[in-house]
């Protein structure tokens, strides 16, 4: 282990970071603690920013803080997305709201916190703009509760933790911790981070600069953390990283390959189902192809973003892979596992895309069939090769185009929703339905983040883009998450396990979503609170936009 570092210092802060083979757990809050501010989150963007900013929430929780609405918080932290322009730009728009309202209600000592992508980027501009931002944080959050605590004391002080870290940070998440199980319950279905950054440097993509190269987690811990959430009560575990089939590429595994991962995953008692995502199509290994087929406990769905069926468009992309290989792959992946549901990741209006380079990406949508696909106008990205490109598509032509796929795509997705009516399978269940709210329609239309072109339970995305899907206790991660995906304020996996009349609401393994009402008197052992995190067969009697409505088919396994 590396020496250690002091933690705090004014204005800015370098920190070294260590992988710890078995982290502490946290320490219950003392009484004296019990006093601190409360706070509210709000999350913008990817996955991996939902996942961390739940576990932000829960040590923050456990270290004597307590969550709250905005009007009555102490300290708001805004967890960001840089990768796209709009995210960021709701970034400074949720600052100057904070403002003024703070100055309309007389609130003189709130504290602001900003981290991911847009403290990495424009962490030095953002606090000379904004006075209350205290604290910037990037890629780990282990730092940031004693962080909080010391600038509750130091109203004078203001942190940076936004340095890239060597190595992929270790913390123990509460989650984790036996005994905080009367505090934070383990949810049916968990996410698990296995790797940071990207190594890649696609031409229009910020996550190098903003997230820094590719760094794995020790095998060792990732099994450490799942077992314990398998025995805490997780039936399903997804995977996250930005490029996650590189796990292990930059050597930090441990020497475990992605598909030897797998495999030890799939091997543990208790756990139901495997997912992972992001993945990079030149990344994609046989190995892993193979497990499609012959491992039963990885779901069959795939996100497996192909950006553009234009092969001149993804060599200026430095995608490095054509049409030609992306379609051998997934013509692997479906003899493999001929009914896996893929879905993928389009940008339209990326410089000099003529028509004909975009009805190459309208072909490749056709002769694939994806469940869903999220897709995007371009916008320029400070600092990638990209910004500095000639022929820029014009914005009215680029959201014609973007119109045009996210209709048809949605009526693919519809279809294939239709296709799973009459059909028997197995869902877990995730929380209770509010089935009059679930799955709304993308707001904003096409120059949204192009949501629209979503079907129901999408399940994987991009780090751009991706839904939060569950929580495990409630936060706001506002409407950057996704729209028309976002079944995260539909599954609220604490709710309670009522049996009668009730409706529920699941995924099937290849990840739609499924509303359903259980039979009365049902139980399922080995679970929370009654049907919480039961596999329930059902069969699927009608298709909703976006979802699937069932009725019990057997007893909950």
């Amino acid at each position: 282990m590396s020496p250690a570092v002091p933690l705090f210092r004014p204005l800015s802060l370098s920190r070294t970071l260590t992988v710890s083979p078995a982290p502490h757990p946290v320490q219950a809050p003392s009484p004296a603690l019990r006093s601190l501010p409360a706070f509210h989150m709000r999350t913008f963007g990817c996955q991996m920013n939902a996942a961390e900013s739940a576990r932000l929430a829960r040590m923050l929780t456990a270290g004597g803080f307590r969550e709250s609405s905005f009007e009555d918080a102490g300290i708001y932290i805004l967890n960001t997305c840089a990768v796209r322009d709009k995210p960021e730009q709701k970034v400074y728009s949720e600052l100057g709201r904070i403002a003024e309202y703070c100055k309309a209600h007389g609130k003189r000592d709130v504290l602001v916190c900003v981290g991911g992508c847009v403290a990495r980027r424009a962490g030095d501009r953002i606090m000379k703009r904004f006075p209350q931002v205290r604290l910037l944080f990037g890629d780990g959050v282990s730092g940031i509760p004693d962080a909080l605590t010391r600038l509750t004391e130091d109203p004078r002080l203001r942190i940076s933790l936004s340095e890239f870290s060597e190595t992929y940070e270790e913390c123990l998440d509460p989650l984790c911790d036996p005994a905080q199980r009367d505090v934070f319950a383990v949810p049916p279905s968990v996410f698990v981070g296995i790797m940071q950054g990207c190594d890649n440097f696609c031409a229009y993509c910020i996550v190098p600069f903003t997230r820094g190269r590719q760094k794995s987690r020790k095998a060792e811990n990732i099994l450490r953390e799942c077992r314990t959430l398998v025995e805490g009560g997780a039936r399903e575990i997804t995977l996250l990283g930005q490029n996650v089939n590189a796990y292990g590429l930059d050597g930090g595994g441990g020497g475990m390959s992605f598909a030897e991962l797998l495999r030890a995953l799939s091997t543990m008692p208790g756990l139901r189902r495997l997912r992972f995502v992001t993945s990079h199509p030149k990344d994609l290994a046989p190995e892993v192809v193979e497990q499609f087929g012959d491992n039963p406990v990885l779901c069959p769905r795939l996100h497996l973003p192909v950006q553009s069926g234009s092969d001149t468009i993804l060599k200026a992309m430095k995608r490095r892979y054509d049409t030609v290989a992306y379609l051998d792959l997934v013509d692997r992946l479906r003899k493999a596992r001929p009914d896996i549901a893929l879905t993928t990741d389009v940008i339209v209006g990326f410089p000099g895309e003529t028509n004909e380079d975009f009805e190459d990406s309208m072909r490749l949508l056709e002769r694939v069939g994806f469940a869903a696909a999220f897709s995007f106008v371009y916008s320029d990205r400070p600092g990638t090769r990209a910004a500095g490109l000639p022929d820029k598509v014009g914005r009215s032509t680029a959201l014609e185009r973007l119109a045009r796929l996210q209709e048809y795509q949605d009526q693919v997705s519809q279809k294939l929703l239709q296709a799973q009516v009459g059909s028997d399978c197995i869902v877990l269940l995730e929380g209770r339905s509010r089935i009059s709210e679930l799955l709304p329609d993308a707001g904003g239309g096409a120059e949204d983040s192009g949501s629209a072109a979503f079907s129901a339970g999408s399940g994987e995305a991009p780090c751009s883009s991706f839904p939060q899907r569950q929580r495990s206790r409630p936060f706001d991660s506002g409407e950057e998450s996704g729209g028309a995906g976002n079944s995260g304020s539909d599954v609220l996996s604490g709710s309670g396990g009522g049996h009668g009349g009730a409706s529920w609401v699941g995924r099937t393994p290849h990840g739609f979503i499924v509303n359903v009402a259980p039979e009365n008197g049902s139980d399922a052992p080995f679970t929370q609170g009654g049907l919480l995190g039961a596999m329930l067969p059902v069969h699927i009697e009608s298709a909703a936009h976006r979802s699937l409505k069932a009725r019990q088919a057997g007893r909950p396994c």
